[in-house]
């Protein structure tokens, strides 16, 4: 709603739901180095994301290249959002 609110202005409004990120917010779980190749090896991509990764993204997205984009929603997680998890029975 916001995008289409906003447009007419010249308003681009856009999100980036980043995956697992290597960061002090997450040092609980990516500083033990047995938890972090756990967590990296469940990864489709087989490792865990750091800064640059979502970054890299939200560079493109203010860039003039992306001057049309807008109401878009972006998963930087390495494909984890795409993993379907069967439900235990």
């Amino acid at each position: 709603m916001a995008a289409a609110t906003y447009a007419a202005r010249g308003i681009r409004v856009n999100c980036i739901h980043p995956g697992l990120i290597v960061s002090a917010m997450s040092a609980r779980l990516t500083s033990a180095p047995q938890v972090a190749k756990r967590l990296a090896d469940a990864n489709p991509l087989g490792r865990l994301g750091v800064g640059d990764d979502p970054a890299a993204l939200a560079a493109l997205l203010l860039s003039a290249d992306a001057s049309w984009v807008t109401g878009q929603q972006f998963g930087v997680d390495g494909g984890q959002g795409a993993l379907i998890v069967s439900p235990r029975s």
